[in-house]
């Protein structure tokens, strides 16, 4: 840090220098320095830099982050309690500002020095390189200008021509021959811009005509913090770099001769600093690919540097190699942790980045652990809140989600992503109410908020609003018009607000914006409910008008005819299970995890051995078993796993599993033979520490794994009263024959599991044109017809009770048809009997 050395003596009139700066800049008298007196100290104390507005407002914007806490109001601006602070963090020289100004103590003239060294290395005190303050920025990229190693040499001055993250005085450039090489890197970058730019315009284009980038800030942040997309300025992020020109590659070639001049540097350390900052000013201009080169090559020369891994993760990150991303980044948490105090400062923005990184490989649990180490370590970064929320969010812990998305806002109070996402779920907890105004806070902070605006009109549309919630997605098309969900939605809360020939239309907009095949069916069933023109009295829309009818009133033609009840807890099970992609994992998969996991055996609370691991690991686990699935998608499936699997085998928060558990309570909904399935809950009891090495389990675990899988899978039936009958300190054995009739046990145990298995093999049978009586659809799976009445019912309808409200009766007899030849057959044998019935009365 830069010494706070001068003339003056003592801390007295070290503070009085501060207060007589302040009041000099000070101009409205109202106790603090805004945006244009703070420029105005910036550019006095620095005389011999020439800076731009694009660089005086990248300084600005730090320091009214960084010192949020000093500011007393957007108005008033910076006090002087907050400049004082700068320069106790070492961002400045009192004394040689002091004396740049011209101004005198009336003790003491001190002492000063105007050296063009000297003024510019100043810069106001307006960045502070203290862990602490470096965390408030909240930035998801390490930022040079916050986190300068505390172990590295002074810098230098910035140039009078160096780009924005260059110009503070803690840039991190060491050496007089980076300077040099940043020169020349700029004059190459601007040269190559303006070749583009000129060709761009010649075609008709400007560069930055950029369709995808033209709403930027209506996105959220996806979770890498904005920085990870180029430079400081927002006009530079549109410059999509035509990498195939020939003024590209002959670009390619002069940074190659500057990197030869960087390793020709008079020492290790040196080359070190050039590549650096090679790779920073190439990274800023979002030439990532050359960045990631130079910054390899800092890497190369000093492996246990925790800067040079962090910034090659950055930029592999924006190249979209997220795997590779992710091994930079652990290797810079290593040597940041293996590096101590000197690394102290970069750390959380390690946790953070590597976190994003994970995230977009789909391991969101493990990205919830480094948010929250990095937020442990600075409790003012609102970024990592912010990020550890949403990821909260998208695992489905909604209330630490919300404490967390509360506490970022409470930071900052503009972070209009934060408001969108604590909306979202407050949604999710029900309370629509609190939601409605967050996400109107997200919309007046930024109005052209895409996620805000499209969560809130799914808002509405839940709330039966439809006329508001097609007013949100048109606004969200309105900024983005190839939004094919948005498009989708509207036509929905079109339909929902009455209005079938605006719905229509937005329906095939739609399906011209993605021709996916779930637009295809929602025209086609559209097209049905106009040509039935069913009325709408007690039904949703698109139904018909029903009665719900109680279970004791539906009765079975037979036995093979699934039970009511039954089928609504198989098709919550089987709705879990896709979402989950479990019905695509073999069972097999789980006994190879087994066989090839080695998991040290600890104690639970009871005292009883078993082998757990934390959800971050079981995360990993989950991602081999379910390696065809892209990172979205598996996200989503770790999120149904999480809230309906483990809230139940960690109930009492700890974070940790019981893997063999684990395993017993997914198997029965895994891919493959039902006897398979069976076979492997048996093995992963068997594989518990408990029974490791034997053939038979213990009661007892026997009757904790059924208790546990009725309380995941049937959670509405209870399970207390399971322990009243059957006890859980039996020590006896159990052999795989005896817990096959626990576990079939249609009572007590997992009988259901037929049903499942059912429902499972009648995905893709259709019974031709027959559609359900109640919802219009066509029948996929099961169709249930009543005998008499002849009206039939899919497997929703009729595991919900409704019937046509034109067939009022006390009882309804239910036939059961797998197939439509099960059916013709059926009409066939009835037509066989009839007649034969018909030739003994003649």
């Amino acid at each position: 840090m830069m010494a706070a050395a001068g003339g003056a003596s003592g801390r007295g009139a070290r503070a009085e220098k501060v207060q007589r700066i302040f009041e000099r800049f000070d101009a409205n008298g109202d106790g603090g320095l805004n945006r244009e007196e703070m420029a105005a100290l910036v550019v006095a104390v620095n005389p011999r830099v020439k800076f731009s507005d694009e660089q005086i407002s990248a300084i600005l914007d730090e320091v009214f982050r960084t010192y949020a806490d000093f500011i007393a109001s957007p108005h008033v601006g910076l006090t002087l309690a907050g400049l004082l602070r700068t320069y106790d963090d070492g961002a400045g020289d009192v004394d040689r500002d002091f004396d740049a100004l011209g101004l005198r103590l009336s003790t003491d003239a001190g002492e000063g020095d105007d050296s063009a060294a000297g003024a510019a290395s100043s810069d106001a005190g307006v960045v502070a390189e203290s862990s602490s303050s470096a965390g408030a920025t909240g930035t998801g990229i390490l930022d040079d200008r916050l986190l300068a190693s505390a172990s590295a040499p002074r810098s230098q001055p910035p140039r009078a021509a160096a780009p924005p993250w260059a110009v503070s005085p803690n840039n991190g450039i060491i050496f007089e021959s980076s300077w040099s090489l940043l020169d020349d890197l700029e004059i190459l970058v601007k040269r190559l811009r303006s070749k583009q730019l000129q060709r761009s315009a010649t075609a008709g284009a400007g560069v930055g005509d950029n369709n995808n980038n033209s709403h930027f800030d209506s996105f959220s942040e996806a979770g890498w913090s904005r920085e990870i997309g180029g430079p400081s300025d927002s006009s530079e992020r549109r410059v999509p770099w035509d990498e195939t020109s020939r003024d590209y590659l002959s670009f390619v070639k002069e940074v190659a001769v500057l990197r030869g001049r960087a390793d020709g540097a008079r020492s290790r350390e040196e080359a070190f600093d050039n590549h650096m900052v090679l790779g920073r000013g190439l990274y800023e201009h979002q030439l990532f690919r050359e960045s990631l080169i130079s910054f390899r090559r800092s890497c190369e020369l000093q492996p246990t540097d925790a800067r040079s891994h962090f910034r090659t993760g950055n930029s592999l990150y924006a190249i979209g190699r997220h795997a590779e991303a992710k091994e930079e980044f652990l290797l810079a948490l290593e040597a940041a942790e293996a590096g101590g105090a000197q690394s102290s400062d970069i750390l959380p923005q390690i946790h953070v980045n590597l976190g994003i990184a994970m995230e977009a490989e789909g391991m969101i649990l493990g990205a919830c652990e480094h948010y929250r180490e990095a937020a442990i370590l600075c409790p003012t970064h609102f970024r990592a809140l912010k990020l550890l929320g949403s990821a909260l969010f998208g695992v489905g812990e909604y209330r630490a989600a919300e404490k967390a998305l509360e506490e970022a806002i409470f930071l900052r109070q503009d972070y209009a992503d934060a408001h969108c996402d604590l909306g979202s779920t407050l949604h999710a907890m029900g309370e629509d109410e609190r939601a409605i105004q967050e996400f109107q806070k997200a919309i007046d902070l930024r109005p052209g908020h895409v996620d805000a605006l499209y969560n809130l009109g799914g808002l509405f549309m839940d709330a039966g609003r439809f006329p508001r919630a097609s007013e949100m997605f048109t606004r969200v098309l309105s900024v983005r018009p190839n939004h094919w969900r948005a498009q989708l939605n509207k036509a929905v809360a079109l339909l929902g607000a009455g209005e079938s020939d605006e719905a229509k239309r937005a329906l095939k907009e739609a399906f011209k914006m993605t021709r996916r095949v779930e637009v295809y069916d929602a025209i086609a069933h559209l097209k049905i409910l106009q040509k039935k023109k069913k009325p709408k009295r007690n039904g949703t829309v698109g139904e018909g008008a029903y009665l719900v009818i109680e279970p004791s009133k539906f009765k079975r033609a037979g036995k093979k005819t699934t039970l009511r009840q039954d089928l609504a807890v198989a098709l919550d099970i089987r709705a879990f299970q896709r979402v989950a992609r479990l019905s695509r994992c073999d069972v097999d998969l789980l006994k190879k995890e087994m066989n090839e996991t080695d998991v040290p055996i600890s104690y639970s609370g009871g005292g009883e051995p078993e082998k757990s691991i934390r959800k971050a690991a079981l995360e990993v686990i989950l991602r081999r078993l379910l390696r065809f699935l892209k990172p979205e998608t598996f996200q989503g499936a770790v999120k149904a796993i999480n809230e309906k699997v483990l809230s139940v085998l960690d109930a009492t928060g700890s974070g940790r599993v019981d893997l063999g558990m684990f395993f017993a309570v997914l198997a029965p909904i895994c891919s493959g033979p039902t006897d398979k399935r069976k076979r492997a809950v048996f093995d992963s009891l068997i594989w518990r520490p408990n029974n490791e090495g034997g053939v038979n389990i213990r009661r007892s675990d026997a009757i904790t794994y059924i208790k546990l899988l009725r309380a995941v899978y049937i959670p509405s039936h209870g399970v207390s009263d399971m322990l009243e009958v059957h006890g859980e300190s039996d020590p006896s054995m159990v052999s795989y024959a005896e817990f096959l009739e626990m576990f079939n046990d249609p009572d007590w145990g997992f009988g259901i599991l037929g049903t499942l298995v059912k429902l499972e093999a009648g995905d893709r049978i259709r019974h031709g044109r027959h559609t359900c009586s109640i919802c219009q659809y066509p029948v996929i799976g099961s169709r249930f017809t009543e005998i008499k009445l002849r009206f039939s019912l899919c497997n929703r309808c009729y595991s919900e009770g409704k019937v046509p409200s034109a067939f009022k009766k006390e009882e309804y007899t239910f036939k059961e048809y797998g197939s439509e030849s099960e059916a013709l057959k059926d009409k066939c044998t009835c037509f066989t009997l009839h007649s034969t019935s018909l030739q003994v009365d003649t």
